[in-house]
């Protein structure tokens, strides 16, 4: 049995940044330490920061008065931050730095008269999060078909942002769509979308021709994971998303010869060494390898706070 293993993989810059903010504040403040929201969309990263003193909550109305509270890397809307100082909470900002890129390109984009539209998922934080950063209602949309349904004030005054967990291949036919119907529409370069999403999607369309299988690590509720799912899919190639090797079946594997293993950008490296580990308890012979790819090094800055 081959196993093959996807580059890049697993955690991006953003969710690394987001962790780490959360274990500093802990060693800096001392338990307990509030998370509004998940901090990332992964229950085996959520429950470990759970078990050394971090509590998560809907909603800052949740979070006593004076306490250590932190925003997680999806963003939140102003209003959020406006009842975390009301509370009289000490409030440290984990927001990925490519998704408040998108917050100020929006927020430019308003300020120049423009009516935002906001490409991405109904329900999903970052979204929330990017609609709460203007003063306007943003118009969403979600689809090629919803392009043709919307209803603009002025067509000549109108800017597209994206949820960042979107790739390129992702949005480029909304973006066209928008672009054919509203001629004068702006928004930011394909190339300020995120990279770690479209890294991760180039890397499992090479993985799927690779393999018989493809397992993607990842969890029910992230974008991201879904979609390296569906792509392989797409391709042809049989493909599960799991959160944990426990949900691996053995008939998954009947017949196959090749395993490709992939993990969204909240997935931990753990849970791909685990599920190796499972699939080397049902076969002898389990050869691993690690296919080219990208090499990912961006890294960014921690919060002042915890400078």
């Amino acid at each position: 049995m081959q196993v093959i293993l996807a580059k890049p993989r697993g955690f991006c810059a953003g969710v690394e940044r987001a962790i780490q903010i959360v274990e500093q504040a802990l060693e800096k403040f001392g338990a307990p330490i509030y998370v509004r929201h998940e901090i990332v969309h992964n229950k085996y990263v959520v429950d470990n920061l759970r078990n050394k003193g971090v509590i998560f909550v809907d909603e800052i109305s949740q979070i006593p008065t004076g306490s250590t509270t932190i925003f997680s890397a999806h963003g939140v809307s102003q209003k959020v931050e406006e009842d975390a100082k009301e509370r009289g909470l000490y409030s440290i900002d984990a927001t990925c730095p490519l998704v408040t890129k998108v917050h100020k390109e929006a927020q430019r984009s308003e300020d120049d008269g423009r009516q935002i539209i906001l490409i991405g998922h109904n329900g999903h934080p970052e979204v929330e999060g990017t609609s709460g950063r203007v003063k306007n209602e943003v118009i969403l949309v979600e689809s090629l078909s919803d392009v043709e349904n919307i209803t603009v004030a002025n067509e000549n005054k109108l800017a597209y942002v994206t949820q960042t967990t979107l790739s390129v291949d992702d949005t480029k036919l909304i973006i066209s769509a928008l672009k054919r119907r509203f001629p004068s529409i702006i928004g930011p370069d394909l190339k300020d979308i995120c990279y770690a999403t479209q890294n991760r999607q180039n890397a499992v369309r090479k993985l799927a021709q690779m393999a018989d299988l493809i397992l993607v690590i990842g969890a029910s509720n992230s974008s991201n994971s879904n979609r390296l799912r569906d792509l392989a899919k797409e391709i042809g190639t049989t493909s599960y998303l799991i959160s944990s090797p426990e949900e691996i079946e053995p008939d998954w594997l009947k017949n196959v010869n090749t395993i490709g293993i992939t993990a969204g950008a909240s997935a931990p490296e753990i849970l791909i060494d685990n599920s190796i580990d499972y699939l080397k308890s049902l076969y002898n012979d389990i050869k691993v390898s690690t296919m080219d790819g990208i090499e990912e090094n961006v890294k960014f800055k921690l919060p002042i706070e915890l400078c």
